[in-house]
């Protein structure tokens, strides 16, 4: 007999899903911090094709959890999915720590992750969703928080990969997210009786076996289908092309397809999700062309009032995110909560438009830096105050993005369309590179005082196109509030009709 609680029960499964996800952010995030770097130093990439390449795999990665979701829906389960997926991440990050830098082997390796992450990432999220259906108050906090778990994993590795890179190596960094990702699989094993009652509609069935031999030729099939996109960058545009087009075409489906009362809230997801598309653009420099600055313009000594504490390793800085984002989660989730109890809930909108200001702030004080520089480089200062608005910013746009897709969206249609915004994020994490790439350094022009004003300059460029999305997402904000408030009322409408169908015919 189960004696929890309703609540005691959703925070043990909430846990549950919440620390496998910090494992495999830790295994991800340590990887994507070096990887940029290792194509240029180690495969001998110029900076435009490294670039390019990135944007083209995490495209692939953040958009292949729309094929995922669907599995876990109608096929697999959410719980095996997410499962599954996992071991084949830690098997992806095992063959990029093998000491085999064969061209063809990485490109390999990297198809294999974007399997893996595919499987994972949305089951997991439609998890967390339907941990908390039904309690859209509980539902921003927890994807809040949830987020934060994206960013303890990723801290810990963004700082601990660059510095096993530098003094043992990169396989040996690679390694050490593939270990994390183990931990995180033995960890779930242990909890996963704690999701026993979570989950999608064929996690209550037998496995049908036939199924999964299906979802494992198509898996081969994928990273099959990456290899060759990661070596020819034509196709990968025409894909990127491809891929933003189904988009629309996914929404305008279920638009058709919805019952009328559902459609105010698919439209507002839309239209938000299509503001996600822009910030992607912004994330995607984290990786790229912040990085590449951190490398040749930023001073590695970390000093305060002249005593130099220690020294950054270039990948290092992209930890300033995670660091932050775990800092001020626990902070917006305590205010959305607060807000919330005081009948004052701020709309997603009105947060995805103050997060396009903090990011458009955020991008000038990186720009801003290149006047105070010494030498062709300037105080990472800058780095830590940059990343802290830039974090603000992605707190209120991506960390909210899913608790979007769960609010607006019908629970039948939940992993689908969480799969459609993944999808959403990947055109945008390519978009992003072709953006970074306009920064690029010519290969042997690595003189600081060159490549500044070439940063400095895009990062500018980035503020002010941040302030047009922020202008737009105001402009935008009376529309999505009738959306919202017509989603709410057809919600309340739907419930009132269930418990009336629910109630007993007295006898006449």
């Amino acid at each position: 007999m189960n004696n929890q609680s309703p609540a005691a029960s959703q925070t043990r499964a909430f846990a549950t899903v919440f620390l496998i996800e910090m494992w495999e952010r830790f295994g991800y995030y340590g990887m994507a911090a070096l990887l940029v770097l290792f194509m240029i130093d180690k495969v001998g990439f110029p900076d435009d094709y490294a670039n390019l390449t990135w944007g083209a795999f995490s495209a692939l990665v953040f958009s292949a959890p729309s094929i995922g979701g669907w599995i876990g829906d109608k096929v697999l389960g959410a719980r095996r999915t997410m499962t599954f997926g996992a071991i084949v991440l830690s098997l992806g990050y095992f063959m990029l720590a093998l000491p085999y830098d064969a061209l063809g082997f990485m490109y390999a390796s990297l198809g294999v992750i974007v399997v893996g992450n595919g499987l994972f990432k949305s089951n997991a999220a439609n998890l967390v969703r339907r941990i908390y259906e039904g309690d859209d108050a509980r539902i921003d906090s927890a994807f809040t928080i949830y987020y934060m778990a994206v960013n303890i994993g990723s801290t810990f590795s963004m700082l601990a990969t660059p510095w096993i890179k530098d003094h043992w190596g990169w396989h040996a960094a690679f390694a050490v997210c593939c270990g994390g990702m183990v931990l995180g699989i033995v960890n779930f094993a242990l909890m996963r009786r704690t999701l026993a009652h979570v989950g999608s509609a064929p996690d209550d069935q037998p496995i049908r076996w036939g199924r999964f031999l299906a979802v494992v030729a198509g898996g081969i099939a994928l990273a099959a289908a990456t290899v060759f996109i990661l070596q020819h960058q034509a196709v990968a545009r025409a894909c990127v092309w491809a891929a933003a087009l189904g988009i629309l075409a996914i929404f305008g489906y279920m638009l058709v397809r919805c019952d009328r009362s559902e459609r105010a809230g698919l439209l507002a997801a839309l239209i938000l999700t299509l503001q996600v598309i822009l910030f992607f653009v912004f994330y995607q420099q984290m990786s790229t062309s912040l990085t590449l600055f951190a490398l040749r313009n930023v001073d590695p000594a970390f000093s305060i009032a002249g005593a130099q504490l220690f020294t950054w390793s270039a990948a290092q800085f992209q930890a300033l995110n995670p660091i932050w984002i775990m800092i001020l989660s626990p902070l917006l989730a305590v205010a959305y909560a607060g807000l919330a109890r005081r009948g004052r809930d701020v709309s997603v909108a009105a947060k995805y438009a103050l997060g396009f200001v903090v990011v458009a702030v955020g991008f000038f004080v990186f720009g801003v830096s290149g006047r105070y520089a010494v030498e062709g480089r300037v105080s990472s200062w800058f780095m830590v105050a940059g990343y802290g608005l830039y974090s603000l910013g992605e707190l209120l746009v991506s960390g909210l993005g899913l608790a979007m897709i769960a609010r607006y969206v019908p629970a039948r249609m939940s992993g689908f369309m969480m799969g459609a915004y993944f999808v959403a994020t990947g055109v945008s994490q390519y978009l992003g590179t072709v953006v970074a790439n306009f920064a690029r350094v010519p290969p042997g022009h690595l003189d600081p005082m060159q490549s500044l004003p070439l940063y400095t300059h895009l990062f500018v460029s980035l503020g002010w196109l941040a302030t047009g999305g922020a202008v737009i997402a105001l402009v935008l904000l009376p529309l999505l509030g009738r959306l919202s408030r017509a989603h709410h009322r057809a919600a309340r409408a739907g419930t009132s009709a269930d418990a009336a169908q629910m109630q007993p015919v007295s006898a006449s």
